[in-house]
């Protein structure tokens, strides 16, 4: 999800002192905590008045130590967005490949993007005649680099009594880049399925661009907004509600699973 810069509170849980960002100096691969399997969900796709714009659907295959997840977002606009992302699982979970789609009006700019292990990017871009045409590239990725399909696996194998780190991630654009995801624990937020009340971790993940760019971006209105995830404990973990930007400069959008009720978004 290619998050943003606006303070937003998702509870009335998270206190003030936690909206500050916290001093975070060490960048990992998340350890597996909580194997992978074979899942599949179903999710609502919200906008920040809470109104309905979409819904996707997630599955997931494992064979030994390799998971191969599929998600695809369906917009009322007809847009889409859709991922193919394969990681492995031993010790840390690792990037193979991912291959995402975006296209339609929700997106400013379309997106055909396949990434490999090794850096090389290839980005099928069509140019003014219409011809599609591959432009690759290459990105010096660290150990543990993340996608966008492997955020709800991470998440769901971080401690959340553990201390503040860095993720490092691939930004779902044309021309990719690594940035890094400051992540730490928000507090607990409430919500309900079948009118039972249940309990999640929220998780805080800041965008530090890097570089020039970070420099800039906050100074030109252009620093991605913040990501959150909701995350049940226990011993099988999963993540619930994701409100993030999904794409570069797009608004935000509150991922829920289906059949939950959470509380609206405010913001400051």
């Amino acid at each position: 999800m290619f998050p943003s810069e606006a303070t937003l509170n998702v509870t009335h849980t998270i206190l003030p002192a936690l909206l500050l960002f916290p001093i975070v100096t060490h960048s990992q691969a998340i350890p597996v905590r909580h194997t992978e399997g074979r899942s599949r969900g179903f999710v609502v796709l919200r906008d920040q008045a809470g109104r309905q714009i979409g819904y996707g659907q997630m599955s997931q295959e494992a064979t030994g130590d390799r998971v191969e997840y599929h998600m695809v977002y369906h917009f009322r606009d007809g847009s889409l967005d859709e991922e193919t992302a394969v990681f492995s699982q031993r010790g840390t979970f690792q990037l193979v490949s991912d291959r995402h789609i975006q296209r339609g009006p929700f997106f400013s700019t379309p997106l055909d993007l396949t990434a490999q292990a090794n850096g090389q990017m290839t980005s099928r871009v069509i140019d003014k005649s219409g011809t599609a045409k591959d432009e690759v590239s290459h990105v010096d990725l660290e150990p543990g680099t993340a996608v966008d399909g492997m955020l709800s696996t991470l998440m769901a194998n971080v401690d959340p009594a553990g201390p503040p780190f860095k993720l490092p991630m691939l930004s779902p654009t044309a021309k990719p880049r690594l940035f890094h995801f400051a992540i730490s624990a928000a507090g607990h937020g409430t919500f309900r399925v079948a009118g039972v009340r249940m309990t999640a971790a929220i998780f805080r993940a800041h965008t530090e661009l890097g570089g020039l760019t970070g420099i800039v971006a906050p100074l030109l209105g252009k620093q991605p907004k913040d990501f959150f995830a909701w995350v049940v404990e226990g011993d099988a973990p999963a993540v619930v509600r994701v409100i993030a930007q999904i794409s570069e400069g797009s608004p935000l959008v509150d991922i829920q699973v289906a059949g939950a009720t959470f509380p609206p978004l405010t913001r400051k």
